[in-house]
């Protein structure tokens, strides 16, 4: 499949949606990226998570992020230069299991060219990062920064 055209600001507009492709994520994932980012037992230990909130072992929501992140890079967000953060706000609805197949939903809510650097703007999206059977696992509404089209 050839890869995605790079968009520009100018080729945004508010409820434009883009969609990401796919990732499984399996116990071994789950227990890798939390005895490094986060170690508590719902995380690392199968056992003992049985026996916390989550009655099972759940994927970090910062383990979810980086999914979702990957996913974006990866073609769920093709914004030329790339995915630039200037803030945002993450809630995690549902945890991410064992066996889930992750793929990231996004949608164009805001765009507001800057004024005092007329070669970029600030677009916000909600990205909702959505499991098999279409349980929101994560939203992130995130303020983006985007290039204009370089003048010719």
């Amino acid at each position: 499949m050839p890869a995605p055209a790079r968009l520009f600001l100018d080729d945004l507009h508010i409820g434009q949606t883009f969609i990401s492709g796919t990732h499984a994520i399996d116990e071994a994932q789950i227990k890798t990226f939390a005895v490094q980012f986060d170690p508590q037992p719902f995380h690392t230990d199968t056992e003992a998570a049985a026996e916390t909130f989550f009655r099972g072992l759940a994927a970090s929501g910062w383990h979810t992020a980086a999914i979702t992140m990957r996913l974006n890079v990866e073609g769920g967000l093709p914004f030329a230069g790339g995915i630039i953060g200037a803030g945002g706000e993450i809630n995690w609805p549902y945890p991410t299991r064992v066996g889930d197949i992750l793929h990231v939903e996004n949608e164009v809510v805001e765009i507001t060219p800057s004024r005092s650097r007329p070669d970029r703007g600030i677009v916000t999206v909600v990205s909702r990062t959505l499991n098999q059977r279409a349980d929101v696992v994560q939203t992130l509404k995130a303020k983006l920064v985007v290039l204009r089209r370089p003048m010719k």
